[in-house]
């Protein structure tokens, strides 16, 4: 099964510099990775006069990494004696956080071949090693066992679609034993691991409901965007795809509604965002086209960069939070803990806030625009019903909150202070 695994991550290697002739994403993966080691040895001589040692984290994506936010900044304030390596695997986080200032190293990830592996731990050197959610690499896992260096995930999840948990999954759950310890977001998924004999997790909850915390209690202003809202309720798609828009754009058309509309797609291409222009009937602009003069003179703004949209829901009265109609809906927690009631499509009993939430009354599903319509009226004609909402929103963000100290009480049992 090794042999298979890492022949799969070989000809994953092959297809996606293929799909990097007419993929942009693709082409920026395959750059981003260009001569990476050469760049990384580089760095780490030219940053480290002091052998100051590295604890290495790990995140997919963007949306990984802002959910282990909240635990890199942490260690960089409880622990200024090591040195920070944050890793990702997809441009879409490595391009948007390349500078972050809590980092001393930001790099892409190799690809997960057994020679890449073993260079990579050697080159870096961690003292400890910090995946978010659910990376699983598995050469890179084992060269880390075999060094004994600590491996952690945090704000992990398990499902019992996984292999891990399929009569064929052997081989993928012995892997799991190169992990010291798994944080895990909620009981079901410690339960999970039991049942395969893993016993090495406690259940510690989600960072993120920690990072978005510190969002909302730290705002951001944007001018243009203050005069763009005009003092208006302002309604937010946030993370769209095509099919979501569908049941939003007749609500940029209604007569009735005096709504300014911001949407924040999912794929920020100039295709798509010229797309969605001509979809719309009412004057629309992007984000990068406002200006101080001509800000208010538009109802619709389309987001044409990334990065952002977790503090514009500060200025929602209503969400719509996109996915709900593909593999799953997108982040539901960036525009609660704003008190903002937020509508999705029918594809999110994966995220436990989402349930909870729309069983709370705080978030509500819907199929069709119809629905959609009907939903936001309703609260618009009763303040009273919007403001129970929101109350529902903050309270259930706060009752999560705290995943962060439980990990960070753990580490203090375990990692060295090298002052």
């Amino acid at each position: 099964m090794h042999f298979l695994y890492t022949l799969g991550i070989f000809m994953y290697g092959l297809l996606i510099r293929l799909a990097a002739l007419f993929d942009r994403k693709a082409s920026v993966w395959v750059k981003g990775r260009k001569n990476l080691f050469r760049h990384l040895e580089k760095a780490l001589k030219e940053g480290n006069p002091d052998a100051r040692p590295v604890i290495w984290f790990h995140a997919s994506s963007l949306g990984e990494f802002e959910q282990g936010r909240p635990i890199i900044e942490a260690f960089r304030t409880t622990y200024p004696c090591y040195r920070i390596l944050v890793s990702f695997f997809s441009p879409s986080g490595y391009e948007v956080r390349k500078n972050y200032e809590h980092a001393d190293f930001v790099f892409y990830l190799p690809l997960d071949t057994p020679s890449n592996a073993k260079r990579w731990i050697a080159t870096i050197r961690p003292v400890m090693a910090v995946f978010i959610k659910y990376d699983f690499w598995f050469n890179l896992m084992d060269e880390l066992h075999r060094n004994g260096i600590p491996v952690y995930f945090v704000s992990a999840l398990f499902r019992p679609r996984q292999h891990f948990f399929q009569f064929y999954g052997s081989w993928f759950r012995e892997q799991l034993d190169a992990v010291s310890w798994f944080f895990m977001q909620n009981e079901q998924s410690r339960a999970l691991l039991e049942s395969i004999g893993k016993k090495n997790a406690s259940v510690a909850g989600d960072t993120r409901f920690d990072r978005v915390f510190t969002i909302a209690s730290q705002r951001k202003s944007f001018p243009l965007i203050d005069r763009f809202c005009a003092h208006k309720p302002v309604f937010i798609g946030g993370s769209t795809w095509r099919e979501d828009e569908n049941l939003i754009l007749p609500l940029t058309e209604d007569p009735n509604l005096d709504f300014k509309f911001i949407f924040a797609p999912h794929n920020t291409s100039p295709e798509r965002i010229q797309a969605l222009k001509e979809r719309l009937k009412k004057p629309v602009m992007t984000y990068s086209e406002l200006t101080e003069k001509n800000a208010a003179e538009t109802d619709v703004l389309i987001i044409d960069s990334v990065g952002i949209l977790a503090q514009l829901y500060q200025y929602a009265t209503l969400a719509f939070i996109g996915g709900g109609f593909g593999v799953s809906i997108h982040n539901i927690q960036e525009p609660i803990t704003f008190g903002i009631p937020v509508f999705f499509g029918p594809n999110y009993k994966k995220f436990r806030e989402a349930a909870d939430l729309v069983a709370l009354g705080g978030a509500f599903c819907v199929h069709t625009a119809a629905e959609l319509d009907q939903q936001v009226k309703i609260l618009l004609i009763d303040p009273a019903s919007h403001q129970r909402i929101s109350t529902i929103c903050h309270d259930y963000v706060n009752e999560n909150r705290g995943a962060t100290e439980i990990i960070m009480r753990h580490f203090a049992a375990v990692i060295k202070d090298v002052n």
